[in-house]
C-alpha cells in the first residue's frame, strides 16, 4: 500500500475535483483522476463532447467520497505495479513512485518502459532516471510533469 506522503503527492500533481469535469481528452472525471464512464474512451472525442455527465455524478462529492473512489483506483495501480514489478514492495519509494508514475501515464506505459525493465533487473539508479524522460505531453515539456517526475524520482532513491 502506498504511503500517506505518496497519497498526498498524487492528489497535488492530479489536483482533487469535488464537482464534476471534463477532462483534455472530453471525459467526465472526478476527485482526483477518476474517469466516470470507462466505455467513453472507446468513443471518438466529437461524440464525447455531446455526452452529458450521467445524472447519478452530476453534484458535488465531499472530500470522504473522493478519497474513497481515489483509495478505490489506487489499488488497481497498486496491484498492476507489484505484477510488472514483484520487486516493488521491498521499499516503500519505491511502490509510491511507481504507483504515483503509473496512475499518471498508465500501467501500460509502466509494462512497456524501460523503466521497469531497469528496475527489474536491479538497476535502480538507472531506473531513476527514467522518471525524467517522462515530462511531455503532446510533444512539449511541462512544467508540472518535470516536477512530478523529479518528486517521484527522489521517492524513488529514498
Amino acid at each position: 500500500m502506498i504511503s500517506a506522503k505518496a497519497l498526498e503527492m498524487i492528489k497535488h500533481h492530479e489536483s482533487v475535483r469535488i464537482k464534476p469535469y471534463r477532462c483534455p481528452a472530453f471525459l467526465w472525471t472526478i476527485g482526483v483522476g477518476h474517469v466516470i464512464d470507462g466505455n467513453h474512451t472507446k468513443l471518438s472525442v466529437d461524440a464525447r463532447k455531446s455526452l452529458p455527465c450521467p445524472t447519478e455524478w452530476n453534484r458535488t462529492f465531499t472530500m470522504s467520497e473522493v478519497d474513497a473512489i481515489l483509495s478505490k483506483d489506487l489499488e488497481r495501480f497498486e496491484r498492476g505495479v507489484l505484477q510488472y514489478c514483484p520487486s516493488a514492495g521491498a521499499r516503500q519509494g519505491w511502490l509510491d513512485a511507481l504507483v504515483s508514475f503509473s496512475f499518471n501515464v498508465g500501467l501500460g506505459a509502466l509494462q512497456r518502459s524501460t523503466l521497469r525493465q531497469k528496475h527489474n533487473r536491479g538497476d535502480y539508479k538507472g531506473a531513476a532516471d527514467e522518471f525524467l524522460k517522462y515530462t511531455k505531453a503532446n510533444g512539449i515539456v511541462l512544467k508540472g510533469l518535470v516536477n512530478r517526475r523529479n518528486d517521484e524520482r527522489v521517492i524513488y532513491l529514498m
